[in-house]
Parts: C-alpha cells; structure tokens; sequence
C-alpha cells in the first residue's frame, strides 16, 4: 500500500502524490494522481521524542504480510481537495509491496525485492529502477523495508484526534521530497491511515479499510513482466 536518495520523476500524464516520491508531470493536467491539515493538539516534547519511533517500529518489527483497500485524497497547501484515488494494497516485508490503483485511473507499482516497476496502462508505458535507487527514506520503504525507522526518520509529535491516535516522522535525508510522514494507528492499535506532506505542502492521506495481518500472499503478486507492446523506460534486464 514503497515508505536513499529519492525516486526521480516518473514519466507520464500526470503527478500523483503516492507512497512513492512524486512523478513527472503529465501531459493532461486534469490527471493529477497519486493529504484540509487537521487541527491537532501537541503533546509535549518529552513525550513524544522517542515515542513516535518506538510506536511504528513495534508495529512494522512485527509485520510479514499485509493486505488492504486504501482511499487517498490529496489536498494542496490552501486544504483544497486537488485529487482521489481508490484501490488495494499487498506488502510482504522486506522489500516486496505492490498498490494497484484502480480509480480513477489505473496505475500498478510494484517491488519485486530487487527492482522497483510503475505501469501506467493507458499509456502503455513501463518505467523500472533499482529498489536501492527508487525507495529511500520514503513512506513506500518504511511500510515495506526492512531497516530500522529511526536510522531513515526522526521522531515528530504523538497527536490523538478522535478514535486515532498519529505518530509523526521526519525524514533525516537532505533534500527528501516529504517534510512529514504519519502513521495513524485506531484503538484496537491496527494501522488506520498514513499522511504524507510533501515539501510543495501538499498533503496526501491515505485511509486503509478491510487490512489483514499475517495472511499468506502469492508470490505472483510481486513479480512485474512489461505487457507485449509497452514501452519500458530503464533496465528491466539488470538484476
């Protein structure tokens, strides 16, 4: 449902804001892809310098598999909703996921544990990098990685809000393209949403709905081959 230096621009029609850094801008601007920022309350200092790294390790530490439906909403820095997306989500740690998005428009991401594959259908068009090179400190590899999450983020605030309570992270890499991701666990201490800030202000939230732990996944979901036909933009051959 992914999390090093960032993943370039991918080719394309359009900018998504995605688990994944941001794409190259699209030749139809109404197909801008993939979080009104809540008012929340601060806890103190003290209480969160170490929490919101402790939080998230002990939930990703403990996380093979993971599948689920998401619904992503991007807003601009005015709160304004500039785009939604819906489709399912497939981890399977370390360094293996795959968002399929469905709606409005299809896009598949996939990491196979070596490579990293985005395929966009409608343009027919295949785009492949190294994991290495394409992850990083991003909220697609602190999902899926298999690194500690206080080596890639340092600890933000720990905010309640209604039945969620958010734990905040800063990426430590220079030059990241979010300022802020947030995961939001609910009270049965289940994953609920995460929300990346990226440092246009820009602001996606992603909410995850029907998430299952621990269940076997097929392999096939993590393997990519490039449909007959589509173009392929970097080196698929190199493992």
């Amino acid at each position: 449902m992914a999390l090093t230096p960032p993943l370039s621009r991918w080719g394309g029609r359009g900018r998504r804001i995605s688990p994944l850094p941001p794409q190259r801008e699209r030749s139809r601007a109404a197909r801008v892809r993939a979080p009104d920022l809540l008012a929340l309350v601060l806890l103190p200092f003290a209480s969160f310098a170490a929490d919101s790294i402790a939080r998230v390790e002990a939930y990703l530490g403990s996380l093979k598999t993971l599948s689920a439906e998401f619904a992503q909403v991007v807003q601009d820095r005015r709160g304004q909703v500039t785009d939604r997306a819906t489709g399912t989500l497939s981890i399977s740690r370390p360094d293996r996921f795959r968002w399929d998005y469905r709606e409005p428009y299809a896009q598949t991401i996939v990491a196979d544990g070596k490579k990293l594959w985005l395929y966009d259908p409608d343009l027919e068009q295949v785009t492949v990098r190294s994991l290495e090179q394409g992850l990083g400190a991003t909220p697609a590899m602190l999902l899926s990685g298999s690194g500690k999450v206080g080596d890639a983020f340092s600890a933000g605030p720990v905010e309640p809000f209604k039945d969620w309570t958010w734990y905040r992270l800063v990426p430590k890499q220079k030059g990241s393209d979010f300022e802020r991701v947030s995961l939001a666990f609910d009270r049965r201490n289940e994953l609920a949403a995460m929300e990346l800030v990226d440092k246009l202000g820009q602001t996606t939230t992603i909410e995850f709905a029907k998430l299952r732990r621990g269940m076997p996944l097929d392999d096939a979901l993590f393997r990519f081959v490039p449909p007959p036909g589509a173009d392929v933009i970097g080196d698929a051959a190199a493992r």
